[in-house]
């Protein structure tokens, strides 16, 4: 049975703990169920929100005029290929921190540095979760989805899922809902070759060269804990939805463009942070533009608040609005993009809200 119920609050349901209500929570305790409940609403033409763990959703004041169907089903099968790799078909309501610890105790290699993320498994594939220099793109095999154009359960290969920089073909996509997500993972006590310089160094190994899995997602748990990136209902410094704003991406002439600005607006020789990225692209940091835009750790308005940890996160003090909060990020994009010509985008999803 998936109770359903009337003007539901949703802040409860996110790790900001902001939103309004929705007209109808419909909690969806299978696959299946969830599938009926996709059709039911689109005979009946409602709109409809899906919500896992909600650690990665700014939702208005408002709240939602619709359905929010909060998906609760669980269940990870696991299947040998051969000596080396298991593939592991994970349900979109698995909870994602979890279900690394589970796979790393059981010795298999390749999400360790995505231990401690919170949020469902579900929802990884979207945005192609990273941290700490792994993504999940690089294990997934194929996602389950619902297909609402052709009312039929599919899966998509992971060439098909265009997974790029904390982006996919189902990210923004309201055709195509996640059932499920399957990972094809090595069978082994190594991690996959560490490829982010300071966890590299908390392990004492050279980037790209591979430490104990178990030692590997015991420090990012530490790294997390110590920018407040690990949730905690007592510490309002972790109330966040993770980092608010994306690496940029620029090209080569924009990435020029921002040097200069860099020389005119920075003391010290400052240097912007500079990564090789995909097409001859570059990444930079957000954070360190933030920084250097003038905006501190634990800087306020009114109840928001940047991380006094992290300075990409935004968090909640207690009783702080989604205008509030979506107020201090226009704030911190605009004075960015004045002085530095880069544009933040926003990594959660906003619903009800503008950018």
């Amino acid at each position: 049975m998936n109770p359903i119920t009337e003007n539901a609050p949703l802040a409860p349901l996110t790790t900001l703990r902001i939103g309004g209500a929705a007209k109808r929570l419909w909690t969806v305790d299978s696959e299946d169920g969830c599938v009926e409940a996709i059709k039911q609403l689109d005979q009946e033409g409602e709109q409809f929100l899906v919500l896992g763990g909600g650690s990665n959703v700014v939702i208005s004041d408002q709240g939602f005029d619709g359905t929010a169907l909060h998906l609760i089903y669980e269940g990870a099968e696991h299947q040998q290929r051969d000596d080396q790799t298991f593939a592991i078909d994970a349900s979109a309501g698995d909870d994602w921190a979890l279900l690394v610890d589970a796979l790393v105790e059981a010795g298999l290699s390749g999400v360790e540095c995505l231990a401690g993320i919170p949020g469902s498994v579900g929802a990884t594939p979207i945005q192609n979760v990273g941290a700490y220099g792994q993504e999940v793109a690089t294990t997934i095999e194929a996602v389950r989805v619902f297909n609402r154009a052709t009312q039929q359960v599919e899966e998509l290969s992971a060439a098909q899922c265009g997974f790029s920089y904390r982006n996919s073909v189902l990210k923004g996509n309201s055709e195509l809902v996640v059932l499920g997500v399957r990972f094809l993972l090595e069978r082994s006590p190594l991690s996959a070759p560490i490829a982010y310089l300071e966890l590299a160094e908390k392990l004492g190994v050279g980037v790209g060269e591979r430490a104990e899995a178990e030692a590997a997602r015991s420090a990012v748990l530490e790294l997390r804990r110590s920018k407040g990136m690990l949730l905690d209902p007592r510490d309002h410094d972790t109330w966040s939805a993770g980092s608010f704003f994306t690496n940029p991406i620029l090209s080569a002439s924009d990435f020029e463009r921002l040097e200069q600005r860099v020389r005119e607006h920075c003391e010290g020789g400052a240097q912007a942070p500079r990564f090789e990225a995909e097409g001859g692209t570059f990444k930079s940091s957000a954070a360190w533009l933030i920084e250097q835009a003038g905006f501190s750790r634990g800087e306020q308005r009114g109840q928001v608040a940047i991380s006094s940890k992290h300075t990409l996160a935004l968090t909640n003090l207690g009783g702080a609005s989604a205008a509030e909060l979506i107020a201090f990020a226009r704030e911190i994009a605009s004075r960015v993009d004045e002085l530095f010509a880069v544009q933040l985008r926003p990594e959660p999803a906003l619903v009800g809200l503008e950018w």
